[in-house]
């Protein structure tokens, strides 16, 4: 006989989903952001990606302190704080950043804003932890992609109008912002902007922590020795530190007036450390799970092929979605690519972040309790109502839509898509890998609108990347 379905708890899901959406909202926000950093503080394209690298490493460094405390004390602080009072924290936390930040822009320091970004998604790491299964305890396990999804397609909303609510607040305009628009910001409106955002996380935690509907979601089972796996995430932390070390002393001396050709060779001399930090993510984690398999004892849940090959996944799936969308206007520039200008590219940007949105849109049909036939139905109208939303927004925004109206054929491949994954977590992350993989190698070996269309169906691929990976990675783990 089988076991009767869990009911959704979708009060809580509805309060949870909001903090989904200040992840889109911040972190869309750092592509007015980098420009505006680029010109002010006369940085280069590796430089002004400082922002960026600094946002996202705080979720590994959030990640791990958090580990290195549940092995030391052999409790996990999430689980002990519970799932809603980790939130709560990791808001009130974000909210420091944003402090941070006002001091650092009156300040005039680009290296404090840095800080400050850090702390900002510092916690958002502790926010990530404790939502993601949160959303999957909300109701039940088979549908937990579906739940994860919905949070991921109100993560994509705010991303989606993230830039234009940014560019209201430091341009008192939505329309085309132009890089003498950029040029001429005044820092006093970045900190009128970080005092707005530092009040949303605040208002956040309180939304958050008085709600009624939202359980603790305290979870009192001892936590596992994982004193290697601790063992081997330090080492790799100490070998990625190396391999970064000699990309940012290129900076030391660098190159004034050079050639083409040893600008070529000094961005190719970077590229290898890069490379290199990249395979000590691969072979370290592959031969943690290697070792752990053999030997279980002191490796915790790295003994999981899924868990580590999640990890993997995960670690890809965020690398491109951020490196396309934070180099797609510097790549639009380019003469192959039409020479747009920064108000020029745009809408291509909105777009690609606004590719997200529909994808997981779409993806989020399978949290609520419809028939097959509505569903079907659904995951036909609902990416076509999206495009046409952020069609509308960037039509509203004074931008050139006319170049996107075309980009529908793309929604529909995605749409083909979800009909032969089935809602099948496995096949659908095989289905948009494939489909993601021939979008890259179409940009690369043409140009114009089809190599364009190409990068921007990135957006679309990874849209369901993150609810799939993270369910299947857990799959049989016996925690969550």
């Amino acid at each position: 006989m089988s076991q009767p379905k869990q009911p959704t708890n979708y009060g809580a899901l509805g309060t949870l989903v909001t903090v989904f959406f200040f992840w889109g909202f911040i972190a869309a926000g750092n592509s007015v952001f980098i420009p505006f950093c680029k010109h002010y503080f006369h940085l280069d394209q590796f430089q002004s990606q400082l922002i960026d690298f600094a946002f996202y490493t705080a979720y590994y460094v959030g990640a791990l302190l958090l580990f290195i405390f549940g092995t030391v004390s052999g409790k996990d602080l999430v689980g002990k704080w519970g799932y809603k009072k980790s939130i709560v924290y990791g808001l009130l936390f974000s909210a420091l950043g944003a402090a941070a930040m006002i001091m650092a822009v009156n300040g005039n320091s680009f290296a404090g804003m840095l800080v400050g970004l850090f702390i900002v998604a510092l916690g958002f790491s502790l926010q990530q932890t404790a939502a993601q299964p949160f959303a999957i305890t909300l109701g039940d396990p088979a549908t937990g992609t579906a739940r994860v999804t919905l949070g991921g397609a109100v993560n994509s909303f705010g991303t989606s109008i993230g830039p234009l609510v940014v560019a209201l607040a430091l341009f008192g305009t939505t329309a085309a912002i132009t890089d003498d628009q950029i040029a001429a910001l005044s820092l006093s409106k970045v900190i009128v902007l970080y005092v707005g955002v530092g009040a949303l996380f605040i208002s956040a935690a309180a939304m958050f922590n008085f709600s009624k509907k939202v359980p603790s979601g305290v979870i009192l089972e001892k936590t596992e020795s994982g004193n290697k796996a601790l063992i081997m995430l330090l080492i790799m932390t100490v070998l990625l530190g190396a391999m970064f070390v000699p990309v940012f002393g290129t900076y030391k001396n660098p190159l004034v007036n050079a050639t083409e050709a040893e600008q070529k060779a000094l961005e190719m001399y970077r590229l290898r450390w890069l490379l290199g930090a990249l395979a000590v993510v691969v072979i370290g984690l592959l031969a943690s799970n290697l070792s752990a398999r053999k030997k279980p004892a002191g490796w915790g849940a790295m003994r999981y092929p899924q868990l580590v090959l999640g990890m993997l996944g995960i670690f890809t799936y965020v690398g491109v979605e951020v490196a396309v969308g934070s180099n797609l206007g510097e790549l639009l520039k380019q003469k192959e690519f039409g020479s747009l200008s920064a108000s020029q590219a745009t809408p291509y940007i909105m777009m690609y972040w606004g590719s997200l949105m529909i994808g997981r849109w779409t993806g989020a049909v399978g949290a609520f309790n419809f028939s097959k036939t509505k569903k079907q139905l659904l995951q036909v109208v609902v990416p076509l109502v999206a495009f046409g939303i952020l069609i509308l927004i960037i039509y509203l925004s004074n931008y050139n839509v006319s170049a996107l109206y075309y980009y529908v054929i793309c929604v529909i491949v995605l749409i083909i898509a979800f009909f032969f994954s089935k809602d099948k977590p496995v096949q659908t992350l095989l289905l948009f890998s494939l489909l993601g993989v021939a979008g890259m190698v179409i940009g690369l070996l043409s140009t114009g609108t089809v190599a364009i269309y190409a990068f921007l169906s990135a957006g679309l691929c990874c849209s369901i990347m993150w609810p799939s990976i993270f369910s299947l990675s857990i799959a049989g783990l016996g925690k969550i």
